[in-house]
């Protein structure tokens, strides 16, 4: 049964024209078809979808014969996608699995006609309805709009049988308390620590991309205790176990950061965020903001400072300000790193005022190793005396540079 506010919001459902012609067109040709999954949670939130997924009692052939233009994406799981006025929506057969082998997918994949032998296979309560949006039709059998409304997590029917058939719900049911800001009821909160050798089975690439949006949420520091409670966090990431949730909630929803603020204890952050599939540049940021966690206080002198930018990077200023604000360190020469750094001073080679082809010029030499030794002096003078870089300025220093014999 439908409540009146759930009915007013499905009603006021804003649905593209793309995937209603589609629906239509399922419809016309005799089929059913169903709006699946998160956008129908999102709906009843009163949230606007990210995108909207299909689920229809057509298989993929039917569902090719009945448009003009469709793609066969993953059409051995029932999965094809209809270009509708430019726009590609993805049509998936209504589906049962058969026993999970791995932990990680079906052993094969039955097509039904029937939506809520469909819904059965889904992860939650709150994910597992489906709307018509022609007809307004919403199919409900497990209670997901009592489950919304409760804010609760709850898995379809046997929350061991859901972890067992797939190691990334438990992650998934973190991450959705987490970003939903629900709770995980109890039953299904006890079925992870119980499913942990089926989660250690799963793909880096899947944690990875459930562990970023738990990581990024608002509410990150209690999805990392829930983590931390279930034992999942110690299946994925042992190295974090120092690291404290409110730690995490000091730092800015920056990713970079706040994994930084994890493996802030950790002595090799770069190979474990590698082994976690994390992209490289993303592993080595996070590398140099632990290796630079200390940043400088109040007392120290400008060409201290000025060498201190050189080798951190100007970019990283902030980013390790705020990993030393989240770790609770000394942020008093903040103030004094931004003076320097607003006086624009040079602080690389590229920005002396003279190239290597000029220093060669004035040094009366050829490219060789003392070209290198002449430009890191010049940067030295430079980053004690910022007033030094000009092309006159340099010439002179390099006129009295004692040569390296």
């Amino acid at each position: 049964m439908v409540t009146d506010s759930n009915a007013a919001l499905l009603a006021r459902a804003v649905i593209p024209p793309p995937v209603l012609e589609v629906v239509r067109g399922l419809s016309e040709a005799g089929h059913q078809a169903f709006l699946v999954g998160g956008c129908v949670r999102d709906i009843l939130r009163g949230e606007p979808p990210k995108d909207f997924d299909l689920a229809t009692s057509a298989t993929p052939e039917q569902v090719q014969r009945a448009f003009a233009r469709v793609i066969p994406t993953g059409i051995e799981h029932g999965t094809v996608t209809v270009v509708a006025r430019g726009v590609h929506v993805e049509v998936t057969t209504f589906r049962a699995e058969a026993e999970y082998l791995d932990g990680r997918r079906p052993s094969k994949v039955e097509f039904h006609t029937d939506i809520e032998a469909d819904l059965s296979r889904r992860d939650f309560t709150i994910n597992a309805m489906a709307f018509d949006p022609v007809s307004k039709r919403l199919v409900d059998p497990f209670g997901g709009q009592v489950d919304l409304a409760a804010k609760t997590i709850r898995c379809v029917r046997s929350a061991m049988e859901r972890f067992l058939e797939d190691g990334l719900r438990a992650m998934r049911a973190v991450r959705f308390a987490t970003v939903l800001g629900y709770t995980i009821e109890p039953e299904t909160a006890a079925a992870i620590s119980k499913t942990l050798h089926v989660f250690r089975r799963v793909a880096t690439e899947r944690i990875n991309q459930e562990f970023t949006k738990l990581l990024l949420a608002p509410l990150a520091p209690v999805g990392l205790e829930l983590l931390e409670r279930t034992g999942l966090l110690g299946a994925f990431l042992p190295e974090a176990a120092s690291a404290t949730p409110q730690a995490v909630a000091l730092a800015p929803a920056d990713l970079t950061v706040r994994l930084a603020v994890l493996l802030a204890d950790c002595e090799a952050p770069r190979e474990v965020l590698l082994r976690l599939k994390f992209p490289v540049k993303v592993a080595a940021d996070a590398a140099h903001l632990v290796a630079n966690q200390h940043p400088p206080g109040a007392d120290v002198g400008e060409p201290t400072l000025r060498r201190w930018l050189a080798r951190v990077k100007p970019e990283f200023v902030g980013p390790i300000f705020a990993l030393a604000r989240a770790r609770g360190f000394d942020v008093s020469g903040e103030p004094a790193v931004r003076a320097v750094l607003a006086q624009d001073p040079p602080l690389t080679t590229r920005a002396l005022a003279l190239n290597g082809a000029q220093i060669m010029a004035a040094l009366a030499v050829g490219p060789s190793p003392l070209v290198g030794q002449a430009t890191h002096y010049l940067l030295e003078r430079v980053l004690d005396e910022p007033a030094l870089n000009s092309a006159e300025g340099l010439a002179g220093l390099l006129a009295t540079w004692e040569r390296p014999s």
